[in-house]
């Protein structure tokens, strides 16, 4: 039987999936307002759309060069003002922003933010911009979970809970994939094999609500449109779905390094940064006088590449000239998704070896799409469910699972053996849980929970923050028995030992170990490491002799819950 809790919480997400398949809705509508309005009506030109496709309706048609030029450098400049004048957090690509939002902020968002995000993105696409639709929804989505928590006055927990819903929710609501959009909301969060699966359940909800709303207004069909019963049957197909595994890996590599290098280049141009966006349309527009496919999201020629209608050239310079342009409109502050461009670049790659090898372009380009984003964002699993559903290509998941996880490995080892910057499109991932300062804190509290009786505290101690706060600035904590409890960093060697499985030094023990992200016992380490941040408990006299070999303030623990303490602070106010 559900609690009243649970209860509440799935009516929550019921009323969230709504408002996330009407905030699909919106953005959709704002995008075609501003691209008939500036690019179709001033440049000609109409970046082909999905669905346009699928009702055969013809893209043939005149249009200007050098007035694309003009409306993207508009749209730029319009999108740089709106975003660095009222919410520079808008700016990039906003699914970072939400992931950002759960580790560093409780969930919060702010709610300018919100309808900020869909209007610039809406003009950054709408006017030409290489970008996706799913980094906007899903900030759209997010905000409004945020601002739903904030109107319910929901605890830290729920705030986080429902910002993911909101994330899942628009995002099925665009790519029509509920299975998928529910898993890729709580992998995201980290860059290795990590969930929130205790979220699982609200958010799957929460896409199906947005699936099924948005279906009754635009139709069940999947996004793209592939020939039902795909299937890759022989020995040499799955040879060259490796062959395709190992490419997408290294673009998956590729991808965010030149993404986010392209990014720290526009960082150090010293000019307003609300002009860097028309900076980087100009650079797209210069592209696009030689390939204008690489305008827009991008969905029609995907579409072209799964019906096996472009030529081999046209789809190699279709890869890297779509990996120029999107950095470009992304990286410059402009307001829009990666997903999309990604899926393309994909859907290129697989076209490619389709054509070298002599495979059917349908699966080659579908298993692509899959292959590269996965890699790139480091969520293997969720986009190989996703695209499947965009495309309807059930039949391919054991294959498309070949390609897709070789992808990923490939990505993983060699980003790491490579010592990369960046080794995921979602710069605000952490590895896992233990990384993230949400689960760091709750860990911390576990801790102290499990010595309540050796450290003479109370369960509403361990929940008030003055206490975190008090460890974390390096005060030593006075307790009711006359011990004291202090946290620092290691700087010199302590030659603790081992006594009835507990870690001495002079008197005081210590309790646990944080190192490199990741809490341990001390029955976990072979030694003390200077550098580890330690928790250390002991009379007066031990803590003052244990002072001498640690700085008082931790070096990753506490930067990382002051950045949390500091926004949650400032969501208070603003809330």
């Amino acid at each position: 039987m559900l609690t009243v809790r649970k209860t509440g919480l799935i009516l929550d997400t019921i009323i969230i999936g709504l408002i996330g398949a009407a905030s699909a809705q919106i953005f959709v509508y704002l995008l075609k307002l501003v691209n008939k309005y500036s690019l179709n009506l001033i440049a000609g030109y109409t970046p082909p759309d999905v669905l346009d496709i699928l009702k055969q309706t013809s893209r043939a048609a005149p249009h200007h060069p050098i007035l694309i030029i003009v409306v993207l450098v508009i749209g730029g400049l319009i999108s740089g003002f709106l975003v660095y004048t009222l919410a520079p957090e808008a700016e990039g690509h906003g699914t970072d922003t939400a992931v950002r939002a759960f580790h560093r902020s409780g969930g919060y968002i702010r709610p300018i933010v919100t309808p900020l995000k869909i209007v610039a993105s809406a003009i950054t696409i709408g006017t030409g911009g290489s970008a996706g639709r799913e980094g906007p929804t899903a900030l759209f989505s997010s905000g409004v979970g945020s601002i739903y928590a904030s109107i319910k006055k929901a605890s830290l927990e729920e705030r986080r809970l429902l910002v993911l819903v909101g994330m899942a929710s628009g995002l099925s609501a665009i790519f029509r994939a509920p299975i998928g959009t529910s898993i890729f909301s709580i992998s995201v969060l980290y860059s290795g094999i990590e969930f929130e699966s205790e979220a699982l359940i609200y958010t799957l909800l929460g896409s199906l609500v947005a699936y099924i709303s948005t279906g009754f207004i635009s139709g069940w069909h999947p996004i793209f449109k592939a020939v039902p019963g795909l299937e890759v049957k022989t020995v040499s197909g799955y040879i060259h779905l490796l062959i395709l595994g190992v490419v997408s890996g290294i673009i998956g590599i590729l991808l965010p390094n030149i993404f986010y290098y392209t990014r720290d280049l526009f960082h150090k141009i010293n000019i307003p940064p609300h002009l860097k966006p028309a900076i980087g349309a100009l650079g797209v527009g210069i592209i696009a006088l030689f390939l204008p496919q690489v305008l827009g999201g991008g969905y029609g020629w995907i579409q072209d590449a799964i019906d096996g209608k472009l030529a081999l050239a046209v789809m190699i310079f279709l890869i890297f000239g779509k990996i120029a342009a999107f950095s470009l409109t992304v990286s410059s502050g402009g307001s829009g998704g990666v997903f999309a461009p990604s899926l393309y670049i994909g859907a290129m790659t697989g076209g490619v070896i389709a054509v070298l090898f002599h495979e059917n372009p349908a699966i080659f380009s579908i298993i692509g799409m899959a292959a590269v984003f996965g890699a790139a964002a480091r969520v293997p699993l969720a986009t190989l469910i996703m695209v499947l559903e965009m495309t309807g290509g059930y039949t391919l998941i054991a294959p498309a699972a070949v390609s897709v996880l070789l992808a990923y490995s490939i990505q993983i080892e060699l980003s790491k053996r490579l010592k990369l910057k960046y080794s995921s499109l979602y710069e605000a991932q952490v590895p896992d849980k233990m990384h993230s300062p949400v689960h760091q804190v709750e860990h911390l509290r576990n801790i102290l929970a499990c010595q309540l009786k050796s450290l003479s505290i109370s369960v509403d101690e361990i929940k008030d923050k003055t206490l975190l706060n008090l460890l974390e600035s390096g005060v030593p904590i006075k307790l009711k028995d006359g011990s004291m409890l202090i946290f620092g960093t290691l700087i010199k060697e302590m030659d603790a030992k081992m006594i009835d499985n507990e870690l001495f030094f002079k008197g005081a023990r210590i309790i646990y170990i944080f190192r490199q992200g990741q809490w341990l016992h001390p029955m976990e380490i072979d030694k003390l490491k200077i550098g580890d941040e330690v928790l250390i408990h002991g009379p007066p006299p031990s803590i003052a002799l244990v002072k001498n070999y640690i700085k008082q303030v931790s070096d990753v623990f506490s930067r990382l819950r002051e950045q949390y303490l500091r926004q949650i602070e400032h969501a208070g106010k603003l809330a």
